[in-house]
């Protein structure tokens, strides 16, 4: 299966929807995104690519109340939990967060394939015990050039994209 991971999207609409196409193009069938969506016209983007979308809460999201009242009423793609979510893909399991600190912990857990997070607005992967630890970076573009992630977890390769 074909994940896609980004984080911290913070309205840059223009980013997010040349994340999508490549998305679409690549033919992921999950996101993943770890926070800091910022306002709900970017979970209405999100719902556009007509796969499940899983997401958390980050610093920046402030009406947390509207984006999930939209994810449960309007949108039918979109499911957000609050500090952390978790996922069995197959035989692959993933959580996700926005903090590192929680993303840390997760994986010295032992229980997952992959932990994500975001925040720092840095991409970078590493290994804590069985599981992989991934930041995608930031697809705003303001800290760092634009990008995301796509995991193929049946090989458990990581692909950084650019965008």
């Amino acid at each position: 299966m074909i994940l896609a991971v980004m984080s911290d999207t913070h309205d840059h609409i223009w980013n997010l929807r040349k994340a999508l196409e490549v998305i679409q193009e690549r033919g992921a069938e999950v996101i993943i995104h770890c926070g800091d969506y910022i306002a709900p016209f970017m979970l209405k983007e999100l719902d556009q690519a007509h796969i499940p979308v899983h997401g958390v809460f980050g610093n920046n999201d402030g009406d947390q109340y509207l984006l999930t009242k939209m994810s449960l009423t309007e949108l039918s793609n979109i499911t957000l939990y609050g500090l952390m979510g978790e996922l069995k893909l197959a035989d692959f399991r993933v959580a996700f967060t926005h903090y590192r600190a929680v993303a840390d912990g997760l994986a010295a857990s032992g229980q997952f394939d992959l932990v994500c997070f975001g925040h720092s607005h840095e991409a970078s992967i590493e290994k804590v015990g069985k599981a992989d630890l991934l930041n995608p970076g930031e697809v705003m573009g303001k800290d760092g050039s634009p990008g995301f992630y796509l995991v193929d977890t049946s090989a458990r390769k990581y692909e950084p994209i650019s965008i």
